[in-house]
Parts: C-alpha cells; structure tokens; sequence
C-alpha cells in the first residue's frame, strides 16, 4: 500500500444502491421499477406495497445512505484521501443513469462503485453490474465519453463490517434477561433468494449446494458466533435463516424461514434468541418489517424473548472499512503488492468477476467484470 492517501488511477466513488420510495405516491411507481417486465397488475403492486404504508410510505434507505454518505465523507475528508463520492440508485431517484451522467459532466473518467450488498448472487451482484452496463449504453447512445467502472470487492468478511455485527449481537444478548441469556441461540438472518440462484452464485469453480451466497453467510456467521464466545465465555448455538422470500410458492428458495425457526426454537425449550440481520448493510425495509414487526410479532405469539441485533449501516468502523478497499483496490491497479484484509476461511474475494460468476437466467451484458462490453 503506497504510504500517502492516493485513490489513482480511481477519481471517484460511486454509492450504488437499491433505493426506495421516499412518500406514499412514490411506492406503486418505485415497485413497477423493481417489477419491470414481470407484467404484475397495479393492484397487485399496491397489495405488495403494503410493507411501504405501514411506514407511511416512505422507505428508510434512501436516508440511510445519506448517512453513509455522510460518514464515508468524513473518514476520507479526516485520513486526507481526496476522492469525491456520488450516489446512484437502481430503482428510485438520484438514479444510477442520471449520476453517472453527472459524474462524466464533472470529468471523472475512472470511477470505483461500492454496492450495498456484501455477498455474491445474482441479485446482489451481477443485477448491479447488469444496471452499470444498461446506463453506459444509454451515454453511449447520447454520445457521451464513457468512464472505466470497475466495482469494490464483497466485503463481507473485512473486520469492518464484522466488528459492528459483533458488538450488536454482544448489546442484543446483554439485553436479554439475565434467566435466559446464557441459553440463548443466535439466528443470522439473510435475504432469501431461489436455490437455483444460489447454486450458481459465485464463480463458476464455487458453484454447486448453495454456493458462495450460501458459503459465504456462514463463514460470517461463524466469525460473528466466535468472536462472541470469546468474548462472552458462553458458546451459543447458531443456525443461518432467512427471510424476505417474494418468489411463487413452487419454486425452491433458501430455507429456513426466520418465523418458522423461531418456531422450532420455541419448540425446543430454547429460552431465547438474538435475530442478527448478516446479509443487510443497514435496517431497511426488510429489516425492519420482515424481522421487527413479523418476526418479532411470531415470538411474541409464542412467549420466546427475542431481540434484533443492529446492521452496520453507517457506522465509522465500516466507513473506514471501505477507504481500506478502496486503498487497496488502487493499489492493485497501479501494479503495488496487496495484501487483502479478510477474515475467515474464504479469504479475500475476486476484485475482478469472472465469466459465469452469479449468471442470469437471460444472458445481459454487465460491466465491472471480465465479461463486460465496457472494458
């Protein structure tokens, strides 16, 4: 790593997210986003959006990565790395293709992208590289000189993200009561997704049961699960879950669903758990319907004490995290000897994604990879 705080050959950051609907009118439009091309009835849609009008319509990301911002702001400002950062959603405003335009208005022809999901899947990947791609065709068409995006690598094993999980499943089980602390099991919870999506996660020599995305959560989990032993004195039992499914019924996702875990823990006389949300950067919607108003609803049912263990979000270790990858990244491409900072058994991940890294079902073309047009 070269001594002085030099992002080159990178002159920006991109912030690449999901994004969501900031107002009660804004919901049925932001899913006919996320639902493109799938044909679902505007009815459907307003049914499907109910999670959004609980909350009075307004999705907490958006704000949420304005903290981030924020945050990532201050780190680089405080460690001397000059290196604007802008903000692109997917589906809902500022969006992807209007900052990108923005940033070659501004000059920058070599931009960094950090997406908010630290794992490998199609949705959580190639879905965002599939996203960079469709807007560089579009300043393509508009005649515009195109900047070399390339994309941080899945961090979900930098101590940085790490260390905040930890320390909220440390607070979450020091909030338990005393009576049930010690027996009380930990559930990391992640999105689920079709197991045929996750098979096929990663790249293609990982491929197979569950893949990297499947790999990849329990390697966090057990990091997360040990640290907590040694810092407790007490072994928790642990068990990856999820939750969030949106597919239809016949088609196989990941299991277990996080309410009918809760379930069999409670059928098994264990007096507590800590639900640590592993495969979300911050508590957004599904965080906060999916586990703290179903789940929690569930184990209220049944008489389980449960507590919900915090997401990094925009705390400074994970803010500081990202100036690492962004350090190291640079490095690499200027041809500097790296080391990676990974924890765990998987090491660090590809900076690069390979050919048949995490496929679609309809080949599109994605950039910030070995495949992509936009080389």
């Amino acid at each position: 790593m070269r001594d002085a705080l030099d992002a080159t050959p990178y002159d920006a950051l991109l912030l690449l997210s999901f994004g969501g609907p900031e107002g009660p009118d804004d919901v049925v439009p932001f899913l006919e986003n996320v639902t493109r091309g799938r044909g679902i009835p505007k009815e459907r849609l307003k049914e499907v959006g109910r999670h959004y009008f609980l909350f009075g319509g307004v999705s907490p990301i958006n704000d949420q990565n304005r903290a981030l911002l924020d945050a990532l702001r201050k780190d680089f400002a405080d460690h001397g790395l000059d290196l604007p950062i802008y903000w692109g959603n997917r589906n809902w405003a500022p969006y992807l293709t209007d900052t990108l335009r923005e940033m070659v208005a501004d000059g920058r022809r070599r931009v960094l992208v950090l997406a908010t999901s630290a794992y490998a899947s199609y949705s959580g990947c190639r879905q965002y590289r599939e996203n960079l791609a469709d807007a560089l065709a579009t300043l393509e068409a508009e005649g515009l000189e195109l900047p070399k995006v390339d994309k941080l690598r899945h961090y979900f094993n930098h101590p940085g993200f790490l260390e905040p999980m930890i320390e909220g499943v440390l607070r979450s089980l020091a909030d338990l009561p005393e009576g049930v602390r010690d027996g009380a099991h930990l559930a990391f919870s992640t999105h689920s997704i079709p197991n045929a999506s996750a098979d096929t996660s990663g790249p293609a020599e990982d491929h197979g049961e569950g893949g990297a995305y499947v790999k990849q959560h329990l390697d966090t989990a057990r990091l997360i699960a040990d640290a907590v032993r040694e810092r407790t004195g007490v072994d928790h039992p642990w068990q990856l879950v999820y939750q969030s499914r949106s597919g239809a019924p016949h088609i196989p996702w990941l299991e277990p669903d996080i309410c009918d875990h809760l379930e069999e823990r409670h059928a098994a006389a264990v007096p507590a758990v800590v639900m640590a949300p592993i495969g979300f950067v911050s508590d957004h919607m599904e965080v906060l319907y999916d586990l703290d108003t179903e789940a929690k609803a569930k184990a209220e049912e049944l008489g389980l004490p449960v507590r919900r263990s915090a997401t990094v979000g925009a705390d400074p270790r994970f803010a500081a995290a990202i100036r690492e990858l962004v350090l190291e990244r640079a490095a690499a491409e200027s041809g500097l000897q790296v080391t990676p900072c990974a924890l765990g058994a998987l090491g660090a991940s590809h900076n690069l994604c390979p050919v048949g890294c995490c496929p679609a079902r309809a080949p599109r073309p994605a950039a910030a990879g070995a495949d992509s047009p936009y080389a």
